[in-house]
C-alpha cells in the first residue's frame, strides 16, 4: 500500500464504555463528519473486560471494534494495565506501590501498581495474552498499545528483590560482585560498604542525601524493571498476532523515569503524548522539541502523536488554554517534523471520574462547539496532506540526549542541584529553533559521524564511550559546543580528577578549576574580544565587527583557564572579572566551543547561528521572518515537502514553488501565508530536496530493525 493511500492516521482515545448505545450512535455519524479514521480503544477498561479474576467480558468490545469497522476506522487496540482493577487490590495488597519513604499506597486512582510485583506482572501478561487471542486477525485492528504512559516508580520489597537481582546481572554475584558494587557506588564514603547483598536496597528516604551513584543506578534499574514487564506483554501479543505492530505511549516532555534509547528499540514505531508546557509563543518551538525527539528515538523514522490536547492543558501549577485556531498550527507543526499522526486524549468528554474536565474532540457542550467545529476543520486539512506520510526529516544538527545525565543532575548533593537538565537543553533547542535550523537528539555513545554539529548540552556525565565518541568526532572535522558544567562526572557518578571538561580538556582546549554557581536571580556581564559573538560566519572569522557590551549570564560561572583555546567573551565584572567565559579550540580538523555559562537569549543565538554556519549547517530557507517557522520532509523519488508555519500576527512571504496542498493553489517562487496559518507546499523540481547549507540527506539513519509501517 502506498503511502497515499493509508493517509495520516487522525483520531484519539475512545471509551464507549462510559456511554450507552445512544451515545454510540451519535459517536458513529460524528467520527464520520470530522473524518476520524482511526481510534484507541481499552486503554482504562480492565474492569469491565475482566471483572473477577480470569473471567472475561468481551461483548462490548467486540460491537466496538465491528462499529469502528464498519465505519473505516482503524483501531489501535490497548492493553489496559495502567488500572489494575479492584478485585486485585484486595487480592494482591503486596502489589501496590510504596513510596520512598515507605508508605503503601491505595487503589483508588490510575497506576496503582508495583512493576517488580510478580502478581501484577502475571495478570497484566494474562489480560494481554486474553485480548489478543480474541483479537488477532480482526480486520480493524491496526495497531496494538500496550499499558498507558509507563513511569510509576516504586520502593517496596519487591522492587528492592529485583534491584539486588538487577546489580548481580550487573556487577556479578558473590563477593567478587559485592566489591565491584562498593567500588562502583563509592561506600568507603560514609560507611556505607556493603557485606552482604541482603543489606543492598532501593535508595529509600533517609536522614539527609543519599549516595549519588546508588540513586543513579536505582534509576537505570527501575527504566528496566519497566521495560521488561513491557517486553511481556509485547511477547504475548505477538505469540497471537506477530504481524501487528506493538507500541507504548511516551509521556512527554518533563517526565524522566525511561531511558526513551532503550524503549524505542523494543517497539516497533514510537509513540508519544505531548502536552505543551505554555500556551503562548514558547509553546511553538516545545512542540519542535517533542517532535524532534520522537523522531530521533525513532531512528529517524515518521512516528505516532497519540495524545495533544485540543484546548485546555492541566499542568501541576495550573491550567493553560489554547487560543482558538491554534489546534490546526500545531498539529501541523507535528507533522511537520516526521509525525504520521494526529491523535487526541480524547474522543469525547467524560461525564465523570478524575479527568472528566480534561478537554477532547468532543466536549461536554456536544458538536455545536468551536473546538468540534475546529476538530472537523482539522480532519479536512489532514485527510489533504496524506501524500507526506512516510516521509522523513533530515538534519545536519544534533543536541546530545542523555538518561544517564538527567538522572544524575537530579541528585541534591551536587553544585549543579539547581540546574534542570530539561531546561537547559530546552533552551539551547529553542535557540536553534529561532534560526530555523532543524536538529535531531543523539545519545552520545551514538553515531555522531552523520552531524555537521553537535551540542553537548547538559552533558554533566560522559560516559568512557562517549568521551571517545566526541573526541574522534572533532578530530574527524566535526563540531561541538559544550555547555558548563560538561563531563564533571563518569558513568559511576565519580568525580572526573584533574578538572573539566575531564576526558575532553584538551579537546577544548581549557581546563576548568573552579566551579562558581551564581544565585537565583544573579547575572554576570560578558564582554566580547576579537572573535566576537555575532551572527553568521564572518564573526567566527573575525572579519565582523566586535560587539561590546550587552550579554550576561545566568545560573552558572566557572573560573578556567585556556590550554591553547582563544577567547570568545570573558567575564567583565565580578571574582572572575577578565577571566574566559567562551572559547574555541581547534582539534584535529574540528572545532569545540565551550560555553562556562548560561548565555542570555541574544547572546546564545548569535552564537549558536554563528556555530552554525561555521559547521556548513543553517536554517531550511535563509532569511525567513522571525516566528516563521520552516521544515522540509522528505520522500522518495527526490519529492519533498515544505511546512511553513506563521506563528507571528502579520502575513509572511517565502520564497519557494510549488502546489500548497490545503488549498490546492500553485506556488510560482512566491508563497504567502496568513498571520497564525499554516501552508504545505509539495515542491517542484529535484533541487527541493536539499536541506539548509548542507549536503542532502537521502538515507536518513535507522537505529531499529525489522520495525512496522503504520498502516
Amino acid at each position: 500500500m502506498t503511502p497515499e493511500a493509508r493517509g495520516v492516521w487522525f483520531g484519539g482515545d475512545y471509551n464507549p464504555e462510559q456511554w450507552d448505545e445512544k451515545v454510540w450512535a451519535a459517536d458513529d455519524a460524528l467520527m464520520r463528519q470530522a473524518g476520524v479514521n482511526t481510534a484507541t480503544v481499552g486503554v482504562f477498561s480492565w474492569s469491565v473486560l475482566e471483572p473477577d479474576e480470569g473471567r472475561y467480558e468481551f461483548g462490548w468490545l467486540d460491537g466496538t471494534l465491528e462499529r469502528l469497522s464498519r465505519n473505516g476506522i482503524r483501531v489501535v487496540l490497548a492493553t489496559p494495565t495502567a488500572s489494575p482493577p479492584p478485585w486485585f487490590t484486595l487480592a494482591h495488597p503486596d502489589a501496590m506501590p510504596v513510596t520512598r519513604d515507605g508508605t503503601r499506597l491505595w487503589h483508588g486512582s490510575r497506576d496503582t501498581y508495583c512493576a517488580a510485583a510478580p502478581a501484577y506482572r502475571a495478570a497484566a501478561a494474562r489480560i494481554a495474552g486474553a485480548l489478543a487471542q480474541r483479537y488477532a486477525g480482526h480486520p480493524a485492528l491496526a495497531m496494538w498499545h500496550v499499558h498507558n504512559e509507563y513511569g510509576t516508580v516504586c520502593w517496596c520489597d519487591h522492587a528492592a528483590s529485583a534491584f539486588r537481582g538487577w546489580l548481580q546481572g550487573r556487577y556479578g554475584a558473590g563477593g567478587d560482585g559485592l566489591a565491584a558494587l562498593n567500588g562502583a557506588w563509592g561506600t568507603a564514603f560514609w560507611s556505607q560498604r556493603y557485606s552482604s547483598w541482603e543489606q543492598v536496597l532501593p535508595p529509600r528516604a533517609t536522614q539527609w542525601l543519599p549516595n549519588p551513584s546508588q540513586v543513579l543506578d536505582y534509576n537505570r534499574f527501575w527504566s528496566g524493571e519497566l521495560l521488561a514487564a513491557f517486553r511481556e506483554q509485547r511477547d504475548a501479543l505477538r505469540r497471537h498476532a506477530p504481524e501487528i505492530p506493538v507500541t507504548t505511549n511516551f509521556i512527554l516532555p518533563g517526565y524522566q523515569v525511561l531511558d526513551f534509547w532503550a524503549w524505542s528499540r523494543e517497539v516497533d514505531v514510537v509513540a508519544i503524548d505531548h502536552y505543551l508546557g505554555s500556551a503562548g509563543p514558547d509553546g511553538h518551538p516545545d512542540i519542535a522539541f517533542g517532535a524532534d525527539r520522537a523522531r530521533s528515538f525513532n531512528g529517524g523514522r515518521p512516528w505516532i502523536l497519540m495524545e495533544q490536547s485540543t484546548s485546555l492543558i492541566y499542568q501541576r501549577d495550573g491550567i493553560l488554554t489554547k487560543e482558538p485556531g491554534r489546534m490546526l498550527r500545531d498539529s501541523v507543526g507535528y507533522l511537520a517534523r516526521g509525525s504520521d499522526s494526529v491523535m487526541f486524549f480524547q474522543w469525547r468528554a467524560s461525564p465523570a471520574g478524575a479527568e472528566m474536565f480534561h478537554p477532547a474532540m468532543v466536549p461536554h457542550a456536544g458538536p455545536d462547539t468551536r473546538i468540534f467545529r475546529e476538530v472537523c476543520e482539522l480532519g479536512s486539512a489532514v485527510a489533504r496532506l496524506g501524500e507526506v506520510v512516510g516521509s522523513t526529516v533530515p538534519a545536519e544538527v544534533a543536541l546530545l540526549w542523555d538518561a544517564d545525565s538527567w538522572w544524575a543532575l537530579e541528585n541534591r548533593g551536587i553544585p549543579l542541584a539547581e540546574v534542570g537538565y530539561l531546561d537547559l537543553v530546552r533552551a539551547d533547542h529553542a535557540a536553534l529553533w529561532r534560526a530555523g535550523v532543524v536538529c535531531d537528539f543523539v545519545h552520545p555513545d551514538g553515531d555522531l559521524s552523520r552531524y555537521r554539529l553537535i551540542f553537548a548540552t547538559g552533558a554533566y556525565l560522559i560516559s568512557d564511550e562517549g568521551a571517545w565518541a566526541l573526541r574522534q568526532y572533532v578530530a574527524a572535522g566535526g563540531h561541538v559546543v559544550m555547555s558548563f558544567g560538561g563531563g564533571m562526572v563518569d558513568s559511576q557518578h565519580h568525580a572526573r580528577l584533574g578538572g573539566c571538561p575531564g576526558a575532553l580538556c584538551d579537546v577544548f582546549g581549557i581546563r576548568v578549576e573552579e566551579f562558581r554557581p551564581l544565585a537565583r536571580g544573579e547575572t554576570v556581564a560578558l564582554t566580547y574580544g576579537a572573535a566576537p559573538l555575532a551572527y553568521g560566519a564572518a564573526a567566527l572569522t573575525g572579519e565582523a565587527d566586535p560587539i561590546t557590551g550587552g550579554g550576561h549570564g545566568t545560573l552558572w560561572s566557572e573560573d578556567l583557564r585556556t590550554e591553547g583555546a582563544d577567547v570568545l567573551a570573558s567575564y567583565a565584572a565580578g571574582p572572575l572579572a577578565g577571566q574566559p567565559a567562551v572559547t574555541r579550540n581547534s582539534f584535529g580538523a574540528g572545532t569545540a566551543w565551550y560555553v562556562s555559562t548560561q548565555l542570555d537569549e541574544g547572546a546564545r543565538d548569535r552564537l549558536f547561528a554563528g556555530a552554525a554556519a561555521r559547521a556548513g549547517a543553517g536554517p531550511v530557507i535563509a532569511g525567513a521572518p522571525p516566528g516563521v517557522e520552516i521544515v522540509r520532509r522528505h520522500g522518495d523519488g527526490g519529492r519533498s515537502w515544505l511546512f511553513v508555519l506563521n506563528h507571528t500576527n502579520a502575513a509572511a512571504v517565502v520564497e519557494a514553488s510549488g502546489v500548497e496542498l490545503l488549498s490546492g493553489q500553485p506556488a510560482d517562487g512566491r508563497l504567502e501565508v496568513a498571520p497564525g496559518a499554516v501552508a504545505v507546499l509539495r515542491e517542484h523540481g529535484s533541487s527541493a530536496a536539499a536541506s539548509g547549507t548542507g549536503p542532502a540527506r537521502t538515507d536518513p539513519p535507522t537505529t531499529q530493525e525489522g520495525g512496522h509501517d503504520i498502516q
